[in-house]
């Protein structure tokens, strides 16, 4: 289970990248689940969230991403250092 305040802060980076206020990630979304999630919003979501998050990821990182949930994994492994 993720913490509640990195899912909060990334569920807002979603919103501003895919500019959809509405929008409520969960752990098991992929891209498939989000319509405007292509490979240049893929970009832009790392690189707001890097932003985001004070983080960087390498590009081994971000291919081994499946889901959400792998990515607020990482998000708090780079957090917590």
């Amino acid at each position: 289970m993720s913490d509640p305040t990195i899912k909060q802060r990334l569920n807002q980076v979603f919103r501003d990248v895919f500019d959809r206020p509405d929008l409520e990630i969960t752990e098991t979304m992929t891209a498939s689940d989000i319509k405007e999630w292509d490979s240049l919003n893929h970009v832009i979501l790392i690189v707001a969230t890097e932003k985001a998050f004070s983080v960087t990821f390498t590009t081994k990182d971000v291919k081994s991403l499946k889901n959400i949930g792998d990515f607020l994994a990482l998000i708090e492994t780079r957090v917590r250092r």
